[in-house]
């Protein structure tokens, strides 16, 4: 696999302990290559949430061992220091929704992540607008959020993912508020970018009009994940 991919092994969570512990997550095993695009689904209580938790370092696992790139970044107990740094740096979030911050305008809603990282404000820009021009968006560069349609506040929040080039992007329900022309758009870019940039892409989803779109899926129930081939359809 390549070093920038992500894997994990053995994930679990427990909340509480003795006679009221629950397993959220039981022994999680999942790999997605750079450039790859994944779903992962499952009914509602299923883990999900958990498990997207857990990569996105928000809440700490139980135990297991989770690879970022070449390093081992969770094995028993974080082994990195600063777990906001590697939230900002190394993971890109993309929400059901934009949360785009209103008095800021399109270029400095996506410039703002790496100029908390220490990038200069000219690069920092120079990356936002890269990655807006990509996404078709670039006319938009100088709007206010309010100022946007649904579909391109969703595509300024991905180029917000993606602007510190992070090794993967979790997308949680991305299509959910999309209908069906916009959510596929969605998809494609999602697939784009995640070829353009090889990053590894985690799709959570209940979207029915999407999953097929995937070729590979992670089906999780009671907190177990198991691996299918997906069907690969088109965007179209």
């Amino acid at each position: 696999m390549n070093a920038k991919g992500i894997r994990i092994e053995n994930l679990s969570k427990r909340y509480g302990s003795g006679d009221t512990a629950v397993l959220a997550l039981k022994d999680v095993n999942m790999q997605v290559a750079p450039g790859e695009v994944v779903g992962l689904i499952g009914p509602s209580g299923s883990g999900k949430s958990t498990l997207l938790k857990c990569l996105g370092a928000v809440i700490d696992p139980t135990a297991g061992r989770m690879t970022l790139g070449e390093e081992v970044i969770y094995d028993n107990g974080w082994k990195v220091r600063d777990l906001r740094a590697l939230r900002r740096d190394r993971i890109g979030f993309v929400f059901q929704s934009p949360y785009l911050i209103p008095f800021l305008d399109v270029t400095d809603n996506v410039a703002l992540l790496p100029m908390l990282a220490g990038v200069g404000n000219a690069e920092a820009r120079r990356r936002a607008l890269d990655l807006l021009t990509a996404l078709d968006v670039q006319h938009r560069a100088g709007a206010m959020p309010a100022q946007l349609s649904g579909g391109e506040q969703q595509r300024v929040a991905i180029a917000r993912g993606l602007v510190n080039r992070p090794p993967v992007v979790l997308a949680d329900e991305p299509t959910a508020p999309l209908d069906s022309t916009r959510a596929m758009a969605v998809v494609r870019i999602l697939n784009e970018m995640a070829h353009k940039y090889e990053t590894a892409v985690i799709v959570v989803t209940h979207d029915e009009k999407i999953i097929p779109t995937f070729k590979r899926i992670y089906h999780i129930r009671d907190g177990a994940t198991q691996e299918e081939a997906g069907e690969g359809r088109s965007f179209d």
